[in-house]
Formats: C-alpha cells, structure tokens, sequence
C-alpha cells in the first residue's frame, strides 16, 4: 500500500498523472496487484517476479524499489504513447521510415490529440476527425489545444537552433541536420507527444482555475463545500461543468450527505474527480493539478521525517497560510480549538507521533485547507470511474438540476 502511495504522489506532483492501478481509492489487496493495473496488464513477469515475490511481500520494499518501478511505468507510458502515433501514422499512410514536413506534423499532431483525448472510442475518433465543428463543440477549447501541441513543435525548432548540441544529446536533432530546415522524424514526434503528456495539466491549469474559483465563489461558510441546489443551478448555465449526477458525485467521493446544511459538493474532491480528467486512456488519466501536494511538500521539508509530534506541525502550520502560493485567498489558520484537539489525538493513537502520510492526518489537512486538501475516503468507499465507464447516468436531468 505504501508502495503504490509513493508512486500514485510522484506522478501526481510530477505531471497530474493518476495511473491506474494506484488511485488512492483503490482497496489494499496484499494478494495481487489486479487487473486494472499498468503493470499487471503490460509486464505480468515483473509482477510476478519483483513486485509478488515471497521476499518483497515479507520484507517490502525501499526507496530503490519504488524507483525502478516509477521507471518502469514511465517506459510503459512512453511505450504506449508510441503505440498511439504508430496508429496515427497507419491512418494518414505516413511511412514510418519518412520524415515529415512541419504541415505534416501538424497534421499528425492533430489526429493525434482527437485519439489520446476521446481514448478508445473508434467511432468517435473517426466522427470528429471528419467533423471539424462538432470537434469544436465536443472537445472544449480544441483551438487552444491544438495550438498547444504545434507550440511543442516550435520549442523543438528552437532548441535545433539555439541549442543544437543539446538537441543532439536529448536525440532531437542528429548529426548533420539542418536546423532550419523543419522535418521530423517518428522519433521526433514521439518525443513531441511524451512532452505533452508530461505538461499538459499545465496547460490546462487554467481551466481548472476557472472552474475551482467558480466553486470557491458559491462557497460562502469557507467550508470547501457547495450545496448541490448552487451546484446545479451554476451547471446550467455552464458550457459543460457542473452536471454531474447526484449518484454520480457520490460514486466519485465529491459529495457530502452528512451535513445539516443538506447535501454538498466537496471543492477539492469535485476538482480531482475523474469526471473532469481531460485525458482518460487505458493506461492513465490526465487531471487537475492537486494543491494539496504544494501543501504536503512544505510541511514535509520544514519536518523532515515521516511523522512528527503536533507541537512540531502546529508551529508549522502557524506559519504556512503566508507562504503557500496554492491558497486562493491568504488567511489565518484558526489551529486553536478542535483542530489542536484532533491533531493531539491522532498523536496519542501513534505514540505521540502523528504520522504524514496516514489516512487520519490527510483528513486533518482537509479540514485546515478544505479548498485544497480534498477528503481522504476510506480505500474502496469511491471509485475512480470516468464517464463513460459509470456508463448511463453520470450526467444530471433538467429535473434533477
């Protein structure tokens, strides 16, 4: 469990990956590693072999465990990205063996883009790489998205010409090649749409900036919290937010039913949820960036250990409204009272330490920062399901809105 902890935070920090297999919502299971996961499907001998063997499961694992599977998820990804562009380049009847022009490029990027994004839909693929408007209107902002990717095109341009034994050395360029002249290899493109994978939440941050603070502003009591009466009234005059089910937010753990003020939309929950993963592919899903991780990185290197007693988290946490750069207003963190009382308990079940990276301190974060920290649910209560795989029902009625 620890494990897939470790390697679910490194890509979420690194580029708002959620690999699946390792969302926090998935149940421990010491037995097997299931069929869901990357690794299970792609490279079985090496769970089997490395991450089942008798000695792993009775000694666990370290730090360089923990790295070589990281690298080999990553090998994964970029495997399958590959598998991707291969698919495109079959569809346009690009050799590839041929380098292609900068419009050919565009082009293939922009095939590219329809299928990494919409997934394994065939028939939804073909439907709007044929159609240029309903492209526009299903896929949101697709003009900004595809003037994204081509920008990856121009960084590789530039660094031919301003760096071009950098290019050499990252493969991007190769002995004797004309900077200025603009062809590409499959090993370029290949490197062009890994660069996407890794910053496309980036990119995408602003959107989800937009829709965090539209939240935000339905969140009066600074609870972290909306009511879903507000919710629902916002989704309708929203162009595609906002319109998730009520069984649905409750499926995704970004729905509270325990409150007196009735049910509420969870800010933090909403906004990681995999209904709003701009990318959903086999293997991994493109999400919002997490502030709670920002949050989490400043506490852990002011402690420096894995757990810490509260005195030791409340001197820290006095002095981190004012520097964390992830808080949408400043404020004072009100640590008196019952969030002292909480963090001393969970201190007292722990022999006076209160460890960092449990379950009872990522709820106790919630509630210090209930806009960034989202609510930690109990190992299989959720389900990280996009919608297409919760199936009929995701959306809300007009009724229900």
């Amino acid at each position: 469990r620890s494990l897939r902890y470790l390697v679910h935070r490194h890509f979420s920090r690194q580029s708002a990956l959620q690999i699946r297999g390792f969302e926090p919502s998935r149940p421990a299971n010491a037995s097997g590693w299931g069929d869901a996961d990357i690794l299970a499907q792609r490279v079985p001998a090496f769970v089997e072999s490395f991450l089942e063997s008798s000695h792993k499961l009775e000694r666990g694992f370290n730090l360089g465990d923990a790295a070589r599977v990281v690298a080999t998820i990553e090998q994964l990804v970029f495997d399958f990205e590959g598998s991707v562009l291969e698919k495109v380049y079959q569809e346009q009847r690009k050799p590839l063996g041929r380098s292609l022009s900068r419009q050919g490029m565009e082009q293939l990027l922009e095939s590219y883009m329809i299928r990494w994004m919409i997934g394994d839909d065939e028939e939804g693929i073909q439907i709007l790489s044929g159609n240029r408007s309903l492209r526009d209107s299903t896929i949101p902002h697709w003009d900004q998205i595809a003037a994204f990717a081509n920008g990856q095109v121009k960084a590789l341009d530039y660094k031919r010409q301003q760096a071009p034994t950098l290019a050499r050395a990252e493969a991007s360029a190769r002995p004797g090649h004309n900077a200025m002249e603009a062809r590409y290899s499959f090993e370029d493109a290949h490197g062009i749409v890994g660069g996407i994978t890794k910053s496309f939440a980036s990119f995408w941050d602003s959107e989800c900036r937009s829709m965090k603070a539209a939240l935000v502003e339905m969140d009066t009591h600074h609870t972290g919290r909306v009511p879903l009466s507000k919710f629902y009234s916002h989704g309708l005059d929203a162009e595609w937010r906002f319109g998730e089910s009520e069984e649905y937010l409750r499926e995704l753990g970004a729905l509270d039913e325990t409150s007196w003020r009735g049910k509420q939309v969870i800010i933090p929950n909403y906004i990681q949820a995999t209904s709003n993963c701009i990318v959903s592919s086999e293997h991994y899903l493109v999400c919002c960036v997490n502030d709670c991780n920002a949050v989490l990185d400043d506490i852990e290197s002011r402690i420096g250990a894995a757990s810490a007693e509260p005195r030791q988290i409340l001197a820290v946490m006095g002095n981190l409204s004012s520097h964390s750069t992830t808080l949408e207003e400043e404020h004072e963190l009100q640590l008196q009272g019952s969030l002292t009382s909480q963090l001393e308990m969970i201190a007292d079940a722990h022999g006076g330490q209160v460890p960092l990276h449990g379950r009872l301190f990522a709820q106790w974060l919630h509630y210090a920062f209930p806009r960034e920290c989202p609510f930690p649910h109990k190992a299989g209560a959720v389900a990280a399901l996009t919608p297409s795989e919760y199936g009929e029902g995701y959306i809300a009625s007009a009724e229900d809105m």
